[in-house]
This record gives structure tokens, C-alpha cells and sequence, in this order.
């Protein structure tokens, strides 16, 4: 297999991350146990299991064109299946392939050809890609990940990540060339435990651990500047305002050459208008709640300030804000309403951990948490970005639900991901055509979470696309199998508990006869596939139907 050591400028976690923890086994989710690897030559090597009693030695189907080892500060090559003829290749060196394979896993139609070959720049992997039809229009989307130096980083890792989102489309009428037509950058501070563009182009979505953001290029730059001076000259409140339980008082800055007879100030009971000279009105809009406009007064103050007295018509009535819709002022709050605020407010907190413990179920107890239970990242956060305006639309926080890894059960849609929910592991499956219903509960692995913990020297997971079972490898020799409960032709009693026992969920240990370390791990609903440097174990685990 041709992987590529970290070297040693290579040296924070999220080079380890990205590059030390890469999967160089490549699932073909299209076709069924088909899978790839690269081998030393440049060679893309495919192994396609139909019967196990007729294994085929892996055969080459396509051979990188570049001579890899040329390259300095290359990283391994990676690929990613956009469709059932698509695959999106990177050589590790910085070039982009885009391939049409015709249909794959061992047929006659299969022969892969290049129709894109471009230099993106600096080395990347290819972390996802997808293809669609959009207005009759051919298009390949690819997400690309990049480790790379930040200059302005003088406290942290001195590194920033960045997941760079390459469109590229046929070129129109008769020229059937592909090219690129948009180039997006997305940076963030560590590297994503998931990152996959929607199936339709539209948008994309990230699990990681810090927050990534649209890089903007010089021209919407200069645009945001323009408007960053007109927000710039607003930054000083227009007016400040205070309320008591039957009264609101603003106070307004006035400009020196401001006289009394220079001041309009038009109350009704609903609205206020403040005018200074000619200019346009100062203040004017709906107030938040209604007055007694007869009774409002205001007065110049020796500091040259305007002082505007509002008589509330619904005492005790507490204003969020003073016009409607108008945040140019700040509302200043005197300490005796803080303190009235916290106290209304505290019986939603309590003192104690555990105030009612006859309650059904009591709060976790930290006490009961083992110490690998404890995971140093606290708060992967959820982000769906949109493609057009590229904000994020939806953001979740996932606290301690831990990423445990993602799978494609589906290869139409937007791969998997698995998280940690208390002792079991939940897989969601997310629809980015159905804002309701945008990430569904589709499988549970009973206490994976909890068994999955205590592994230590754990490098890869993985769980059947039918959610058999799910597994894990160690970085060595050995691999980890949690089926799902099934029912026991037998009957079996909990003496302990009394009760009688329907099914039982097995465990199984599978130990490798070899001593290399292993590069890559993948499961199908059959078997499990773990590639060593110099050997592809297959792991019969269901037999077929």
C-alpha cells in the first residue's frame, strides 16, 4: 500500500487526524463489496467479492499518470465515489482527477478514463465529492482538505484547516470538457469528524469540534468594506435609555451649536418623533409599549444633553426595547434590576445536584463516569452551510454526544454519522431535501458507546449499511465485532433477576496473523475488509441470505 509517514513538520494532532488516521481502504458504496486501495506505483487496485470460494487477487484498474515520489510534501492518495460512473481521485500531490469509470466491481463496461486533470494548489485529500444534473447541466462537486501553516497563529498549533468546495461542470454546447466554475474556502481550527456536501450541490454539512467559516475572496471583500464603514460610523449609541416601573427616561447627546428653540419633539401615545434644526428626525417609530403622551416632558441638561421623560401607561410593565425595530440605542440597567431579574430566575436553577431524589430518573451522576468515558473534546457542533449565501442555516450543538464515525447506507444520499447517546450509539441519516425532518434516527448499536470507550488503542469503526453489526480495529492484529441482539432458539434465564432472556447480542474477537499495522478498514453487510501494508484480510461475518 503506498502510505505516506507523517514528516516531521507534520507534528499536531491534526495532522494525525487528517493524514496518520487516514482510511487507505476505499469502499465502493455503489456496488456491492467492491473496494480499493493505491498500491507503491500509483496503481488503483480493486478487489470485488462475489462468492468467497472464487477470491480474485486484486487487479489494477487505473494507474496514476504522475511520478509520486517526486513530490516533497506529498500526502497519500485518496479517492471518493461521486456516483456509480464517477470516481474523483487526488494523487496526493496537489492534482485533481475527475475519472469516468463506466460501471464498476468487475465488469465488462468498466474502464476508467481522465476528463479532468488540474493543479489545485497545495496537496489535499479528497474528503467527499458528488455528482448532479442541475438545468441540464452535468456537475461534480468535491470537498478538499488541507493541513496548512497560519502565520498569524502565534499561540496555537501555528497550523488552520481548511476544506475547500470545488464545482466543476461540462462546458456547454458540443465541447464536452470539464471545468472548474466556483472555488470556495471554508477555515476552521481543527480538522472535521465529518464534512459532506448535500447530494443536490446545494449546501454542506460539518461535524467538528471548532467552528469553520466562509474565507472571502478580494471582491466580496471590498463590497463587506463598504458596508463595514457605513456599520463602523454607528458603533456609539444614538441615545441611552433607563426604565423604572412607571417611567422611561432617554438621554441624547446633543451636537454644540444645538439651541432649546432647535429642538421638536412630537409625543402621541403610541409614537415618539424628535427633531434637531432641519436635519432628518433623530428618533421616530412606534414605542414598545403605550404612554401618557400628555404627561411627557424633556429638558436640556448643564452637560448639553437631552433629557426625555416617558410616562408608561401600563405600570410595572417591563420594555425589551424603546422604538420598535430600532437598535441604535442601548438600554442601561441599574443594579437593584439585575438583582430582581437573577431572583426571578432562580427557581430555574438549583444549589443542590440532585434536589429531588425520590424523582424517576435522577440526574447522571459524574461520580459513576469511568475515567475513558471522560473525552477531551467537549462540544463537536453540527453546521449546515448554505451554498448560495454560504451562512449556516442550521447549527446544533451536540455537547457530549461524541462523533463516533459515519457510514453510507445509502449511496444517493449524504453519508451517516454515529454518536455517542449516554451508553448506546444512535445513527443518523441526514435528508437535506427535508428541512423537518433534516437528520433521522435510523439505527441504535445497545451500549457500543459505553464497550467502545474502554478501547483504548482504537483507530477505525465501522457498522454494516444494514446495521448487522458494527466493528472496530486496534492499530494492530486486532478487530472488535458487536452484533445486534438476536433471538435464542433456547430458552435462557437472568437468575440474578428472575426473568427470562429473548436475545442475546455477541461479541466477537478476531485476531489477524499479521504484524503490520493496519491502513484501512471497512465494513459491508457480510463482511468486514482490513487492509495491512502488505495484506487484504477478509472477515466473513453474516453469511449471505
Amino acid at each position: 500500500v503506498a502510505e505516506v509517514q507523517l514528516r516531521d513538520d507534520q507534528y499536531t494532532l491534526d495532522h494525525m487526524r487528517a493524514f496518520g488516521m487516514y482510511n487507505y481502504l476505499h469502499l465502493d458504496s455503489w456496488y456491492q463489496d467492491n473496494v480499493y486501495y493505491v498500491d507503491q506505483f500509483g496503481r488503483v487496485m480493486n478487489l470485488s467479492v462475489t462468492l468467497d470460494t472464487a477470491l480474485q487477487k486484486p487487479r489494477e484498474v487505473f494507474r496514476l499518470p504522475t511520478d509520486m515520489t517526486a513530490c516533497d510534501n506529498r500526502l497519500c492518495a485518496s479517492m471518493h465515489f461521486s456516483s456509480s460512473t464517477w470516481v474523483t481521485l487526488s494523487d496526493g500531490t496537489g492534482r485533481l482527477y475527475l475519472i469516468k469509470s463506466g460501471k464498476r466491481g468487475n465488469s465488462a463496461s468498466e474502464k476508467w478514463e481522465i476528463v479532468f486533470n488540474e493543479e489545485l494548489g497545495s496537496p489535499f485529500i479528497v474528503a467527499h465529492s458528488v455528482s448532479f444534473v442541475k438545468s441540464d447541466e452535468h456537475s461534480l462537486a468535491v470537498l478538499l482538505l488541507r493541513v496548512e501553516k497560519d502565520e498569524l497563529d502565534t499561540k496555537g498549533s501555528g497550523f488552520h484547516v481548511t476544506l475547500e468546495w470545488v464545482t466543476i461542470a461540462e462546458g456547454k454546447e458540443g465541447d464536452h470538457r470539464y471545468e472548474i466554475i466556483k472555488r470556495r474556502v471554508l477555515q476552521g481550527k481543527s480538522v472535521p469528524h465529518y464534512a459532506a456536501i448535500e447530494p443536490s450541490g446545494d449546501g454542506l454539512m460539518i461535524v467538528s469540534h471548532k467552528p469553520f467559516t466562509f474565507m472571502q475572496s478580494e471582491s466580496d471583500k471590498l463590497e463587506e468594506n463598504d458596508d463595514a464603514k457605513v456599520s463602523n460610523e454607528k458603533k456609539d449609541p444614538l441615545y441611552y435609555w433607563q426604565q423604572t416601573e412607571d417611567d422611561v427616561t432617554i438621554t441624547v447627546h446633543l451636537p454644540q451649536d444645538i439651541t432649546r428653540d432647535d429642538i421638536k419633539i412630537r409625543f402621541s401615545p403610541d409614537n415618539i418623533c424628535v427633531t434637531l434644526k432641519d436635519q432628518p428626525p433623530l428618533m421616530e417609530g412606534k414605542l414598545y409599549s403605550s404612554v401618557d403622551h400628555e404627561s411627557c416632558t424633556w429638558i436640556i441638561r448643564e452637560d448639553k444633553s437631552l433629557e426625555i421623560s416617558l410616562i408608561k401607561k401600563n405600570e410595572g410593565c417591563r420594555w425589551t426595547e424603546l422604538i420598535l425595530g430600532d437598535t441604535r440605542g442601548e438600554f442601561i440597567m441599574d443594579p437593584s434590576q439585575c438583582s430582581e431579574i437573577a431572583e426571578s430566575l432562580m427557581h430555574l436553577t438549583s444549589e443542590v445536584m440532585n434536589p429531588n431524589p425520590e424523582k424517576e430518573k435522577p440526574p447522571c451522576n459524574a461520580q459513576e463516569l469511568e475515567e475513558c468515558d471522560a473525552f477531551l473534546e467537549d462540544g463537536a457542533s453540527l453546521c449546515r452551510f448554505d451554498g448560495d449565501t454560504l451562512k449556516i442555516t442550521h447549527i446544533i450543538n451536540l455537547g457530549s454526544n461524541q462523533y463516533l464515525f459515519s457510514v453510507v447506507v445509502n449511496p444517493k444520499e449524504m453519508p451517516c454519522f454515529c454518536l455517542r447517546h449516554d451508553v448506546d450509539a444512535l445513527l443518523w441519516q441526514p435528508h437535506s431535501d427535508q428541512p423537518e425532518n433534516m437528520w433521522e434516527h435510523i439505527a441504535t448499536f445497545n451500549a457500543l458507546g459505553y464497550v467502545q470507550a474502554s478501547k483504548q488503542d482504537k483507530k477505525f469503526m465501522a457498522c454494516a449499511p444494514d446495521y448487522s453489526y458494527a466493528a472496530l480495529c486496534e492499530c494492530m492484529r486486532r478487530v472488535f465485532i458487536y452484533r445486534q441482539p438476536t433471538p435464542l432458539a433456547t430458552v435462557l434465564y437472568n437468575r440474578k433477576e428472575g426473568r427470562q432472556v429473548g436475545q442475546v447480542a455477541k461479541q466477537l474477537v478476531a485476531t489477524l496473523e499479521a504484524n503490520d499495522p493496519i491502513l484501512g478498514f471497512q465494513a459491508t453487510s457480510e463482511r468486514l475488509f482490513v487492509l495491512t501494508t502488505k495484506t487484504l484480510f477478509l472477515i466473513k461475518v453474516n453469511s449471505g441470505n
